[in-house]
């Protein structure tokens, strides 16, 4: 059974970048067709797809944040990361990682998500 876990700053300057990791474990970022997704949840509000990189390597962006996004992996450690440039107080959000069987199709997989406060 697949396993994710975030990790990643639980707080973040305003204008800085975010980075958080997603380790995966009993299944392989590599495996076809699998999509490995970065979801956020601010508070009060609905959840909002930010980008996946499917099994491939291959990358896929929110058009409204794809000027500040940027995901990439490690397979040599199963992982992937987000990074979030020039982040302000609307970027607060319990942010999790997720795994879908292609990049088409719902999430099956989510990790129990990291919350990521941006404040002076």
């Amino acid at each position: 059974q697949v396993q994710l876990q975030e990790s990643g700053p639980g707080l973040v300057k305003p204008s800085q970048t975010l980075s958080l990791t997603c380790t995966v474990s009993g299944g392989s970022i590599t495996t076809a067709y699998y999509a490995w997704s970065w979801i956020r949840q601010p508070p009060g509000e609905g959840l909002e797809w930010m980008g996946a990189i499917r099994y491939s390597g291959g990358t896929y962006y929110s058009p409204s944040l794809k000027s500040r996004s940027s995901i990439s992996r490690d397979t040599s450690k199963n992982q992937f990361t987000l990074q979030l440039s020039s982040v302000t107080p609307e970027d607060t959000a319990v942010y999790y990682c997720a795994r879908a069987p292609s990049i088409a199709e719902s999430f099956t997989d989510w990790g129990q998500g990291t919350q990521v406060t941006v404040s002076p």
